[in-house]
């Protein structure tokens, strides 16, 4: 294969493969809204990046990128996308590498977050995370895999029920995103920082009660750990967006 810059993500992700024993982990993207998505991917630890580290999903389409065993990272959408100024930009969760793939980045909040980290034996820790905000459904299931391997889901759109304060406003006026209190009012106490940096001291507020009463199986702020997160050995998730 000739080494340039377009194939390079996916030499890194055979070269993982290769290291850990080969893929043996798959994610499938499910787009059920109805209107385009853009998955991104990140990869923590200081791991390389999956092959695709963002992509267009159309809706009704699905697409799967394949990982290792010991794969931790991300995965969220992004809402809202264009290029019309040369510069790849989304409205919501974008992650202001300037093109579809991500390259590493994070995604800007207020987003939904579904995260992986692995535990031993190939164990997987899962949840959806909305203590970054709310920009659209989700839900994580697990196909095959032994241990406890729950669906959880937020399918609720909390954008609906968003306050004015946490809003953010598309073009045509309506809320497209909900920010989280942290995000919207950077205060200790909406943030579990300082005096608040405790499970003991850093408590459910009425806004973070607002995400969770939509969707409780998800985190709603730094320490809900009340519901999640959720474990799996050995199985492959379908990821879908509006389910």
């Amino acid at each position: 294969m000739e080494i340039t810059r377009a194939n390079t993500p996916l030499l890194f992700a055979l070269l993982l493969a290769l290291v850990s024993g080969g893929f043996s982990l798959t994610f499938t993207f499910k787009n059920n809204c109805g209107y385009k998505v853009w998955p991104g991917t990140l990869t923590i630890h200081n791991k390389p990046q999956l092959s695709s580290t963002g992509f267009e999903l159309a809706s009704g389409a699905s697409h799967s990128l394949d990982a290792s065993a010991g794969w931790s990272g991300r995965l969220w959408a992004r809402t809202h996308c264009s290029s019309t100024t040369g510069t790849f930009k989304c409205d919501t969760a974008d992650c202001a590498s300037g093109q579809i793939s991500c390259n590493g980045a994070e995604p800007i909040q207020p987003v939904t977050l579904v995260e992986f980290e692995t535990g031993s034996s190939d164990q997987k820790f899962y949840d959806i995370r909305l203590a970054n905000g709310f920009n659209l459904p989700v839900s994580v299931t697990p196909k095959g895999g032994t241990g406890e391997c729950k669906s959880v889901a937020c399918s609720a759109n909390v954008n609906s029920v968003c306050p004015s304060k946490l809003s953010v406003k598309g073009s045509a006026g309506s809320t497209i995103a909900c920010k989280s209190a942290c995000d919207a009012f950077k205060n200790a106490e909406y943030c579990c920082t300082g005096a608040y940096s405790s499970p003991d001291t850093c408590k459910p507020t009425k806004y973070s009660k607002i995400f969770k009463d939509q969707c409780p199986q998800a985190y709603s702020y730094a320490y809900d750990e009340s519901t999640s997160p959720f474990t799996c050995t050995g199985a492959n998730y379908l990821i879908t967006f509006c389910p």
